[in-house]
């Protein structure tokens, strides 16, 4: 192990492990071997080994895989996601490139979580349309989750209450909303670093604890009223997030 002392000893040793798959020792898809293996080739116990092992598959480094062990992951390369804060200008596809297709599922009449009733400045337990996607690539594989919640209030009674059903099934927010004759103008987008666990993990086919980008999504119409707002998780090691933003001249500007 390298001379620094310093630090947790599962540090050093993810530190060593790190070292080995980027010089290339430890190639895609290489199969680790045994904690007890290399307890004793790094002189610390089997759990330092583990916890070490857990680190680097939170980085994307290793995976595990049931009953066969722990592997070094294949890298993939990111796709960038572009992102856009002006709504309707042009207007932003559901779907993110790279993205072939996708599922969703609507469920009328679901109380907002406190949390939820905030961001759409509703009372919290009122009425919400609740939309679970997910998005899917050429392989059809699950690459990226997204909750949409929407208040009935809002869009209850007419063609556009279910985002998967109807005549507007698979449309945006912009144009579903249109359809109401509510003009959205603008979009709050907050990411922030998270780890995904398990029941996200499995539906994305990746290890728990993979790092993502959460993204909190709130569209507002032209009265400043939130009208959709949505938990978008993007795997990092998939996507690579970047926003495209244009400015507006100042007068002393045009």
């Amino acid at each position: 192990m390298a001379a620094d002392r310093t630090g947790p000893p599962y540090l050093r040793v993810a530190a060593v492990f790190r070292r080995l798959i980027a010089d290339g020792e430890w190639p895609a898809n290489f199969r680790l071997p045994s904690r007890t293996v290399l307890g004793k080739k790094y002189g610390v116990g089997e759990n330092v080994v583990r916890r070490a092992q857990e680190l680097l598959i939170t980085e994307g480094l290793l995976e595990g895989r049931a009953g066969s062990g722990t592997y070094v992951r294949a890298r993939e390369e990111q796709v960038p996601m572009g992102r856009c804060p002006a709504p309707g200008y042009p207007s932003a596809p559901l779907a993110p490139e790279g993205v072939t297709s996708w599922e969703a599922q609507s469920t009328a009449k679901v109380p907002a979580p406190a949390s939820v009733a905030a961001r759409l400045d509703i009372a919290a337990g009122e009425h919400c349309v609740r939309t679970a996607y997910e998005f899917l690539d050429a392989a059809r594989r699950p690459v990226m989750l997204s909750t949409s919640w929407e208040p009935m209030a809002i869009t209850g009674k007419t063609a556009v209450v279910l985002p998967d059903g109807g005549p507007f099934a698979g449309r945006s927010v912009v144009d579903r909303m249109a359809h109401l004759g509510i003009r959205v103008v603008r979009t709050v987008e907050r990411p922030r670093p998270v780890q995904v666990d398990r029941d996200q993990a499995q539906q994305l086919g990746i290890p728990a604890g993979t790092l993502a980008t959460l993204i909190e999504r709130t569209y507002y119409d032209s009265t400043d009223r939130p009208v959709e707002t949505a938990d978008l998780l993007i795997p990092a090691h998939r996507w690579a997030v970047a926003y495209d933003i244009t400015l507006q001249p100042t007068d002393e500007q045009a």
